[in-house]
């Protein structure tokens, strides 16, 4: 495509440092670039969406990719935004987490094909037959311990102690850059702006064993605009990819409960939406802030690229329940997950199975059995004017009997008076 990659990140607000020379090198012809993915979890979460998304803009301006998986230093650890030692896992559980992350990845770049294709590295392979003896001679010689000392990473855990494999994190990952530097022909390190001080390490590994030129570029670490910490649930969890891990529904739910304040930023670095398109939305939102118009749209882009169009619709039809919009086919197509998670903080009661199983009039489900309306006369005025639901099917009989075949995920109903006032019976 006919973009310059730095004026792309510019305009996005992406770009927090970036050596000096760079953009010559860019004017010069295609450069390939990489970013590493520490695999010391199964799935990668949002937050790893900046540098994929770095990643992305690079390849689309026409240069080439390169997603190295740490399984190697996985095993390691990088005292980088750490307060703590971390603990260290077995070599199996490194592969097995690294081989997730690769599938997650190709869901954002386009691998193989072309001079401008996306590769997969895996540090592990170039590591696991190097010595400590040749490791020391070939790499530690060349980085002064003052050098290293000297790294914010490295000085914001002196005082309370780093053991030596985290402080040797630097100089595996310096090494991971000059590899794929005579490798690969990768002159570019790509990461969050607390990656400086290790990428940089590896720009100047480069220059001292090579005298070859390297580049380092950094994106600013993102957090919202009330100062809690960007890609946690407001329970505190990561918001994770997998949606094994995080459901489709939640994870649009994340997008969609983002400030007016935030959601502008939050285009411009999760979604390929151009410059003119965002400042649209922008327009848009401004003249109907309740619709919530750059959120639908954020939300529905982020979600549509991680899962798929048809669980983005999903999603989308779950948060409409809420709203009295919903059908009885979105409700019932509803994980039990999902179900409690739309219906959290709802009043609910729970009913004997066998109530259920035998059929009950839903006069007295309403009544008796859940509390739902304090009166017989009043439920009975509800349902004749067919203001009562029973799973979003509308009631205008009170004998109409309510059974078992009609639970939701075998064991709820959801009751419905008016357009929001909901009732969760649980059936046990």
């Amino acid at each position: 495509m006919d973009m310059d990659f730095i004026t792309e990140l510019r305009w996005r607000g992406m770009i927090h440092d970036v050596t000096p020379g760079f953009e010559e090198k860019l004017a010069s012809g295609a450069v390939s670039g990489y970013i590493g993915f520490d695999p010391t979890g199964k799935s990668l979460h949002i937050g790893h969406m900046i540098p994929i998304m770095l990643l992305v803009h690079l390849q689309r301006c026409g240069h080439k990719p390169i997603a190295l998986v740490g399984g190697a230093t996985g095993m390691v650890g990088d005292p980088s935004g750490k307060s703590a030692e971390r603990n260290m896992l077995s070599a199996e559980a490194v592969a097995a987490n690294a081989e997730s992350i690769r599938k997650q990845l190709q869901k954002f770049l386009v691998f193989g094909g072309g001079a401008g294709g996306a590769e997969m590295a895996n540090n592990y392979e170039w590591t696991k037959d190097v010595t400590i003896l040749e490791f020391l001679r070939e790499v530690g010689k060349h980085i002064t311990v003052n050098y290293m000392v000297a790294k914010d990473s490295v000085k914001g855990r002196w005082e309370q102690g780093i053991s030596f494999t985290e402080f040797s994190y630097q100089l595996l990952q310096a090494y991971d850059f000059y590899r794929l530097y005579t490798d690969r022909n990768c002159a570019l390190q790509l990461g969050g702006s607390d990656q400086w001080g290790n990428i940089t390490t590896g720009v100047e590994f480069i220059r001292r064993k090579s005298g070859g030129e390297a580049f380092a570029l950094t994106c600013p670490l993102l957090t919202r605009s009330d100062g809690k910490k960007f890609g946690k649930s407001e329970g505190g969890e990561s918001v994770w990819l997998d949606p094994a891990m995080t459901s489709p529904y939640k994870f649009y739910q994340y997008w969609l409960n983002c400030t007016d304040d935030d959601a502008p930023k939050l285009l411009r670095f999760f979604t390929l939406m151009s410059q003119e398109e965002i400042a649209a939305l922008e327009t848009q939102h401004k003249t109907a802030p309740h619709e919530r118009i750059m959120q639908r749209a954020l939300a529905a882009d982020v979600t549509t690229r991680v899962h798929s169009e048809e669980e983005c619709k999903k999603a989308i039809d779950a948060s409409e329940i809420l709203f009295g919009k919903g059908s009885t086919e979105a409700l019932t197509a509803l994980s039990e997950d999902d179900f409690l998670s739309v219906f959290d903080g709802v009043p609910q009661c729970r009913v004997p199975r066998a109530d259920v199983d035998a059929g009950t009039q839903v006069i007295d489900l309403v009544t008796d059995k859940s509390k739902f309306f304090p009166s017989r006369g009043e439920a009975r005025r509800m349902i004749s004017q067919g203001g009562l639901s029973v799973n979003k099917i509308k009631i205008d009989d009170p004998a109409f009997a309510v059974g078992a075949d009609m639970l939701l995920n075998g064991k709820y109903l959801l009751l419905q008076k008016g357009k929001k006032s909901y009732f969760v019976v649980c059936v046990d």
